[in-house]
């Protein structure tokens, strides 16, 4: 009977017994994964250091290689100065090696003329600036070198110099070359130097950024294929959900449509608001208008012999508007853009001529251009433009003179297509059909485009 009780006692004890024990031994593992976790935490900030030291040395070694390489430069390029001297300048020049960005674009042409393009004036529209046509049959177009980094972290500078051919020789120009600021406060920035001006669409894109070979009709006849000048250009974006960009120029008045430099070099100045957002995830546009008044003290337009002279103010108002689309933002495989500029130009004046005394000239001329650029595939686009410009009957005095529009509205109607085997290259060919002359003019173009090294991304 005695044994019945102790078995009977253990199958009591024993049950009871067992949450005890599985408590006991949980806490043992859990002090055990604690124990484990923080080994590997000291194991692993003892690696941090070790790599962090490692890495301090390593960008010691570097600075030090990189100073000693620019100091042998400066001795074999200048004599040696004092040694505070050498350790300023070494440090500057440590800091900014192989600091710009640089990029190449190639461009090259060919065109084809009914008429001869040295003849070519559009009646009743001074041309000025780089408004003609391009030489008849192959050539190189500008090449151009850009250069571009941070100055510091409060200045960027932007350098733009085309390779050009002027009656077969080679020649260097300055087309663009700015500072702008970084770190201006309330979403305000100022660009100082040489700059395309902010007015319309595509005054402030470079050639090689075109959908065609040549520029407007309305751009040709206003602003001179573009308008560029030496100046200031205050910037502000809004801080709103949509873009909203307001921006205003000073600028030297050295250029057409201004000239001369009148107002002792302050002869020209702009003002611009431009606007845009999204359409679902597929459309998306942007909208702007501008306004540009330039004083001229003799700019010269029309035939180099016989230059006509004009002396007086212009006032350029341009509406523009652009609309992109692409299945879900992917713009890749197939998209499509529709792009329309209108140009409204008033000038009050005087012109001068050795064919006439000076003669009141107030006149308002129009213009417009509208196209539309489709990709159905990938690499390959096509495109169409539709152009008209209209002016106003000068006095009897102009009759018979370049100023003298014949009353006729030129206009000029033009297809494309390209090819892109990647983003850097570019093949074209374009057909205008141009009414914009004298006579009917049927052209032809062939052009290249590629590019090398940076290059910074294109704006909308």
């Amino acid at each position: 009977m005695g044994n019945k009780r102790r078995v009977i006692l253990w199958a009591v004890i024993l049950p009871l017994s067992f949450p005890v024990w599985s408590q006991d031994q949980q806490a043992n593992e859990i002090d055990a994964l604690r124990s484990e976790l923080v080994q590997l935490r000291v194991d692993y900030e003892e690696r941090i250091k070790n790599l962090e030291h490692r890495l301090d040395l390593a960008e010691q070694k570097a600075e030090q290689a990189t100073m000693e390489a620019a100091q042998a430069t400066l001795a074999v390029r200048e004599p040696a100065p004092a040694p505070a001297v050498v350790a300023e300048r070494s440090v500057a020049v440590a800091g900014n090696a192989f600091n710009p960005a640089l990029g190449v674009i190639f461009q090259g042409q060919a065109w084809a003329y009914d008429k001869n393009p040295e003849d070519y004036y559009i009646p009743g529209f001074p041309l000025g600036g780089e408004a003609g046509l391009a030489p008849e049959g192959l050539g190189l177009a500008e090449t151009e070198i850009n250069i571009n980094a941070n100055v510091d972290d409060k200045f960027t500078a932007w350098l733009t110099v085309p390779l050009v051919l002027d009656d077969g020789k080679a020649g260097v120009e300055i087309e663009e070359a700015w500072v702008e600021t970084l770190k201006l406060p309330a979403g305000l920035s100022l660009r100082m130097g040489r700059f395309f001006s902010n007015i319309g669409y595509l005054n402030s894109r470079h050639a090689h950024t075109w959908d065609f070979a040549d520029q407007p009709l309305a751009y040709r006849a206003f602003l001179g294929s573009q308008y560029l000048d030496d100046g200031l250009q205050i910037r502000w974006l809004a801080p709103t959900d949509f873009y909203l960009e307001l921006s205003g120029e000073l600028l030297r008045g050295d250029r057409y449509p201004a000239g001369g430099a009148a107002n002792s070099g302050f002869g020209s100045y702009t003002l611009a608001a431009h606007t845009g957002g999204d359409i679902g995830f597929s459309s998306s546009w942007l909208s702007g208008l501008s306004w540009l008044h330039g004083k001229s003290d003799g700019r010269e337009s029309g035939p180099g012999n016989d230059p006509l002279v004009f002396f007086g103010d212009t006032d350029i108002l341009i509406a523009d508007f652009v609309w992109k689309w692409a299945p879900n933002g992917n713009s890749r495989q197939r998209n499509f853009k529709f792009q329309a500029e209108y140009l409204l130009r008033r000038e009050d004046g005087e012109y001068v001529s050795s064919a006439t005394l000076p003669s009141p000239w107030k006149t308002d001329q129009q213009g417009w251009y509208a196209q539309a650029i489709y990709q159905p595939w990938p690499r390959g686009r096509i495109g169409a433009r539709i152009e008209r410009l209209s002016s106003d009957k000068p006095l009897p005095v102009f009759t018979g003179t370049v100023l003298d529009p014949q009353g006729e509205n030129p206009t000029r109607f033009s297809l494309m297509v390209d090819w892109s085997n990647s983003e850097f290259s570019r093949l074209r060919l374009q057909y205008n059909q141009d009414k914009s002359g004298v006579e009917t003019d049927h052209q032809f173009a062939l052009q290249y485009i590629y590019s090398i090294g940076a290059h910074g991304a294109h704006t909308f």
